[in-house]
């Protein structure tokens, strides 16, 4: 775990010219230098240091910055190989699981805060106060605090399974980490391309309810019902309206927003496999993802 000083230029009440100063956590994630943190940490800021465990202070630049998912990548120039934690499969943690919260909280000296407690829900959406959805959080009783942000929840194997992100300030004991699947995903994305490539598959989406299922005399109520099919790889694949999507490469999915979460897992250019119900009977369909175009 390293901090993360921000700098950003402001303007007081005189409208002089003033020095803002923020702080926040990151995660080493290639021994040449690259760190994943949170975009929120660093979205404003006019310059950029990271204080490594040992002291050093060096200054960074911005590689990419995902608001969508608040994960944002920033790199130092180091001469030698630095530590790396591992990420764990986040697919893998089960509520109830012990993990730690580790961060530069508060921006105090001598050293990170580590704080504990358990995983209490798995595959969160959360709306943010500016307008992104986050999708596929890890939800804790970790306390976080100001400076947190970008910091890693780790399990007790010492594995990244999230990386801290926000709380929900109405309530007590409630925080969460975007997935280190998540992270891992966008953050290799950013680091290639500079941008997350995201895919799309072209088909509009209702989550499953009993009563869409008795409407429509389908026999199950779990799963995405295709209500609409538009060009792209969906219907390239052979999929219809009304289909029931009900897994992705086997991994069941109960709503829209866990489907859009497990497809974004995956890079455009790549195939899924879809298991589908029609008309009563469970088939699987292979549906070539493509890219959503990007503005410019």
């Amino acid at each position: 775990m390293v901090a993360i000083d921000t700098s950003t230029i402001g303007v007081d009440f005189f409208l002089r010219r003033v020095e803002q100063r923020g702080s926040g956590s990151g995660v080493i994630v290639r021994p040449d230098g690259y760190i994943v943190t949170n975009d929120h940490v660093i979205s404003d800021a006019s310059s950029l240091r990271v204080v490594l465990s040992d002291g050093r202070v060096l200054d960074a630049t911005t590689v990419g910055r995902y608001p969508d998912s608040d994960i944002a990548v920033v790199k130092i120039d180091v001469d030698e190989e630095l530590p790396v934690l591992k990420f764990a499969n986040s697919d893998d943690v089960r509520v109830g699981d012990w993990v730690l919260a580790i961060g530069n909280a508060l921006g105090l000296e001598g050293g990170p805060t580590v704080t504990a407690g358990i995983v209490s829900a798995r595959g969160r959406t959360l709306q943010t106060e500016l307008g992104a959805t986050l999708s596929d959080l890890i939800q804790t009783d970790a306390a976080f605090n100001e400076g947190n942000s970008g910091g890693p929840l780790i399990n007790l194997q010492g594995q990244v399974v999230g990386i801290n992100t926000t709380v929900l300030a109405s309530a007590q004991g409630i925080g969460f980490g975007v997935s280190s699947n998540f992270a891992r995903r966008f953050s290799d994305d950013l680091i290639e391309f500079g941008i997350v490539r995201r895919p799309q598959i072209g088909l509009s989406l209702e989550t499953m309810r009993d009563s869409i299922a008795v409407a429509l005399d389908i026999p199950i109520s779990r799963g995405v019902l295709v209500t609409g099919v538009g060009d792209g790889p969906g219907r390239d694949a052979g999929i219809e309206e009304f289909d029931v999507l009900m897994e992705i490469e086997g991994k069941p999915v109960g709503s829209r927003p866990e489907f859009l979460s497990s497809m974004w897992s995956y890079r455009p250019g790549g195939e899924i496999v879809l298991t589908v119900m029609r008309d009563s009977k469970q088939m699987e369909i292979v549906v070539s993802l493509t890219e959503i175009p990007t503005d410019g």
